[in-house]
């Protein structure tokens, strides 16, 4: 939940009584968990819930970036290059895919987590299985509107809570979160979740992103904390 300046005085008192920050980024007020709540949560792979260096936040925070076309009638999503079958989708067509409710922790290479965010989409996976991508395909880029594209190893793209969301908690995306749609990589820093997705394309080499070709790190994990190159 994202708490505005007007936020009342007794959701205040409230959130302030249940051990609960609420502190000011960026020209909204949001709440901060308390850490020592995930200090000791670890996730199936051994690795601690929460990467070193964050703080978790209880609601996702709308980063920046050049804002594309919020209309589902106006959507289309390429899915092309190392593959078999390219093909092209409308808002309508992708919902017609197999959808999948997933919760994901996301993490910000700002320094902010949000645990157990509710997406609801179409996972790339499935959308490569239509494609038939070749055997000479080892990355993917995902394309953004005004040229934004952000480079992920095919391995990681294809893993099974990487989607492309339509949803997030039970509501459709806000324009802010990047409507109609967004990737979802949870694995990695969210820099990497382009919004306003506009284009899959698998390619053979690696070809590093908007964010990568300006210092950021090429791989982003955020366990081993590769926010810089």
């Amino acid at each position: 939940m994202i708490y505005r300046p007007s936020m009342r005085r007794r959701d205040f008192i409230r959130t302030a009584s249940e051990g609960t920050l609420v502190v000011a980024f960026g020209g909204g007020v949001y709440a901060v968990a308390p850490s020592e709540a995930y200090a000791k949560q670890k996730r199936s792979d051994g690795r601690p819930r929460v990467p070193p260096g964050q703080r978790v936040l209880t609601a996702l925070k709308p980063m920046g970036g050049s804002p594309g076309s919020p209309s589902r009638s106006q959507f289309r999503l390429k899915v092309y290059g190392e593959v078999e079958k390219p093909f092209e989708l409308d808002f309508k067509q992708l919902l017609a895919f197999k959808k999948k409710t997933r919760k994901s922790d996301v993490h910000c290479v700002t320094g902010w987590t949000v645990l157990d965010a509710v997406w609801t989409g179409t996972r790339v996976r499935d959308l490569a299985k239509k494609a038939k991508v070749k055997k000479t395909a080892h990355y993917v880029i995902f394309e953004a509107a005004h040229g934004y594209t952000a480079n992920v190893p095919l391995k990681e793209a294809l893993g099974p809570k990487v989607m492309v969301a339509h949803r997030l908690g039970g509501k459709p995306l806000r324009r802010a979160h990047g409507a109609p749609v967004r990737v979802v990589v949870p694995d990695l820093y969210f820099w990497k979740s382009a919004k306003w997705l506009t284009g899959i394309r698998f390619v053979k080499r690696d070809q590093p992103g908007y964010w990568e070709t300006r210092g950021y790190h090429n791989h982003a994990d955020p366990w081993k904390e590769e926010r810089h190159s």
